[in-house]
């Protein structure tokens, strides 16, 4: 079973390339893409939050 640290850390990476990929998305302007990876973006969040993560400096879309 993984440690609250690597949890942690593998979230925050899934978290990071999620972003990464909405800034492509919205660059070229789909929606589609980008709406679909909100979700993920949404569920990382929610987990990084719940663990105590703060998302101040890493969170470059902020919605």
């Amino acid at each position: 079973m993984p440690s609250n640290g690597e949890i942690i850390e593998r979230s925050i990476n899934d978290f990071q390339k999620v972003q990464a990929h909405m800034l492509i998305a919205k660059e070229e302007n789909a929606t589609r893409t980008y709406e679909s990876l909100k979700s993920d973006y949404l569920s990382l969040k929610a987990v990084l939050t719940s663990l105590g993560v703060n998302l101040t400096e890493i969170d470059k879309i902020k919605e």
